[in-house]
């Protein structure tokens, strides 16, 4: 097939109009799922659709090729509508390998499709599955529309003009399976080839296999009589602006240039490799040429070392890490809180503790980055709730840094991070300035007064931010306690008391926008309060619950130090306060104590986000007065089985011994 004769949409056959579909590609590691479901989201987007995505990787390097723990997958749904969540159930599910499929195959949406590569059903890949017997002979897939496609065949038939090996050929299988989806939904496929010739461009030859492999999966789905039905998502009617499909580190990215940019300030990233948060450093390191410096530390401490002490030189100093490296980084946030510079602090959060789930989502540092210092460091903490609301929320982040001269932790996450959604990209002069109002020596030179660096400003409570050179604002800062004014080192006890007051009073006063409640029909009970990325989860779960006619209100939170100054109001306004999180209850813990209100967790801690079924779930029970029991059934069966052990032998149905007495 030549160049210029690139396939279009059939027009025969049978064409459903759906609103909304999830498709979830699985293989293994080596099979370029991510890629595949990239290019896929890129042409959703090119088409107009609303969408959200949700990778998943494997925590090994290289785990066994067509094992379990190596199987990588990437989701994506898109609609003709506003949708919040990645989905809950995949429609279609496409297995490259038996491990793909006994993985993935529980989450398939009941009567749903399966596309599976059955080159790589083989009796050594089905054993190392864990499969006795093949699934698509022996009435497992029973119920569900199994299409058995020979992909790996079939692509080396189609790549065998280019010349290329039989290695770089069998690879290419993913852009047949590509290839196959974009016919059956009818996506544009000029994009993608143009994509492909840009990314093989050093190799010419891949190029051409990678561009010839799509085009054979379209064939394929157009010719055979198994795929008799295409299916057609419509647009979304989206707002007017300029969109582009952008995940939350490379949002978060865009946002610290932004307030590089709105502030005046150069952006200094210093920063160690860690997952899921590398790619905030990979994406910044490409952006030099808008006064950004990317240093690679040795390890967490230097990394977060060089931020501050860039922040003291009149940078905006930015670290990024996973909870791991923010435990080590807890003695120089203390640092910077008592130099009360600013700084950026970066947590992309993931399963723990230790090095516990590398690639897995968790909300777990909610507490850590709240207390996890010595001594009284009060910190600002903030959370996006989306991928796109990176980028907002990362300029909030620089307002209060720069503001009121302290370190503030954003808290972002590994379900934010690699997921991807529409960004409406905002006019750069439509941002808010950030005046970082350096000290100036004519500010001191013409009053005859020595400079004082802890004199604080009025209204913020912020101490001046002298850049070391200027003349008259000379100064030393360092660990020890200040005298308040002055800044000379002090023992003294009351000033001490002070000083640690100072600072509290500072971040209190720090000012937030208020939290706002949706609360369409104005007669909710309960109220779900939420934080990071549960926002769609619970946004998801509460429409269902309203086309069920149940009134239910919705409020979640971006800034978590200092709470919103109405938030005690709005939280005594309802009977029930059901907060979502993928921790064990550590904002229902804060809220409890701060307000006094009995607040019902709903916990999960899975290294996996929440599903709005889930939620859907809990809202129904938390109006049956139910919830609180499932909660505590979730601790006791943990119990349970740790009593009854992990023996084959022993039965989940067996009776947790109830305890006499107290």
């Amino acid at each position: 097939m030549s160049n210029d004769t690139a396939p279009r949409p059939d027009t025969t056959g049978q064409k459903r109009t759906v609103n909304r579909v999830v498709i979830r590609f699985a293989g293994d590691s080596g099979d370029g799922m991510q890629l595949t479901g990239d290019r896929f989201s890129a042409e959703a987007a090119a088409f107009g659709n609303d969408l959200a995505t949700q990778p998943d990787f494997p925590a090994e390097i290289r785990a066994p090729q067509g094992t379990l723990p190596g199987v990588s997958s990437f989701q994506v749904h898109f609609a003709d509508y506003d949708i919040l969540t990645a989905g809950d159930r995949p429609d279609v599910l496409v297995a490259m390998n038996p491990a793909a499929l006994k993985a993935h195959l529980g989450a398939l949406a009941r009567g749903g499709t399966v596309i599976v590569n059955t080159d790589e059903f083989t009796g050594r890949n089905l054993t190392k599955a864990g499969y006795a017997a093949n699934p698509l002979t022996s009435g497992e897939l029973d119920g569900l529309v199994v299409h058995e496609v020979a992909m790996t065949t079939l692509t080396r038939g189609a790549v065998e003009a280019t010349g290329v090996n039989k290695k770089d050929a069998g690879r290419a299988k993913n852009m047949f399976a590509l290839g196959l989806l974009s016919w059956m939904y009818h996506r544009p496929v000029d994009d993608t080839e143009r994509f492909l010739r840009e990314k093989f461009a050093r190799r010419p030859e891949l190029a051409e296999a990678n561009v010839l492999a799509y085009r054979a999966g379209w064939n394929y789905g157009e010719t055979t009589e198994a795929f008799a039905t295409t299916y057609e998502v419509g647009p979304t009617a989206l707002s007017p602006g300029t969109y582009r499909q952008v995940t939350g580190n490379t949002a978060l990215s865009y946002g610290l240039v932004a307030a590089g940019r709105r502030s005046g300030l150069p952006v200094f990233l210093g920063s160690y490799p860690i997952t899921p948060a590398s790619d905030v450093l990979h994406e910044l390191s490409k952006l030099k040429r808008f006064d950004v410096t990317t240093f690679q530390a040795e390890d967490e401490i230097a990394g977060i070392g060089a931020a501050l002490g860039a922040a003291f030189g009149g940078s905006l100093g930015v670290t990024t890490t996973s909870g791991p490296g923010l435990a080590l980084k807890s003695e120089t946030v203390g640092l910077a809180v008592m130099t009360e510079l600013p700084l950026l602090v970066v947590d992309v959060q993931r399963g723990g503790p230790s090095t516990g789930l590398p690639t897995k989502t968790e909300q777990a540092d909610l507490l850590q980055a709240l207390f996890g210092r010595n001594g009284e460091s009060p910190v600002p903490v903030v959370a996006p709730r989306s991928p796109a609301d990176c980028f907002a929320t990362a300029l909030e982040a620089t307002r209060i840094a720069v503001t009121y001269r302290t370190p503030v932790l954003l808290l972002s996450d590994g379900a934010i991070a690699n997921g991807s959604e529409p960004w409406n990209v905002p006019e750069p002069d439509e941002l808010p300035e950030i005046d970082p109002d350096f000290s100036r020596s004519s500010e001191w030179s013409e009053s005859g007064q020595e400079f004082a660096p802890y004199q604080r400003n009025a209204e913020t409570l912020a101490r001046p931010w002298a850049i070391p050179g200027t003349a008259g604002s000379e100064h030393r800062i360092g660990g020890l306690e200040k005298t308040d004014g002055s800044g000379n080192i002090s023992y003294d006890p009351d000033n001490h008391d002070l000083m640690v007051r100072l600072r509290q009073a500072k971040i209190d006063g720090i000012s937030v926008d208020d939290v706002t409640v949706h609360d369409p029909s104005g007669q909710a009970r309960t109220l779900v309060l939420g934080w990071g990325s549960s926002y769609g989860p619970i946004g998801a779960a509460c429409r269902r619950v309203r086309e069920a006619g149940i009134p239910v209100a919705q409020a979640h939170l971006r800034h978590l130090n200092p709470l919103p100054v109405n938030l005690g109001e709005v939280v005594r306004g309802y009977e029930r306060i059901v907060v979502p999180e993928m921790n064990l209850g550590q904002l229902s813990l804060l809220l409890r104590a701060k307000y006094l209100v009995d607040v019902q967790p709903v916990t999960k801690v899975q290294g996996l986000a929440f599903l709005a079924e889930e939620l859907e779930e809990v809202l129904l029970q938390a109006e049956s007065g139910t919830l609180a029991r499932t909660e505590r059934a979730k601790t006791a069966d943990a119990r349970a089985r740790a009593v009854r052990g992990n023996h084959p032998a022993a039965s989940d149905s067996a009776p947790y011994p109830e305890r006499s007495g107290p």
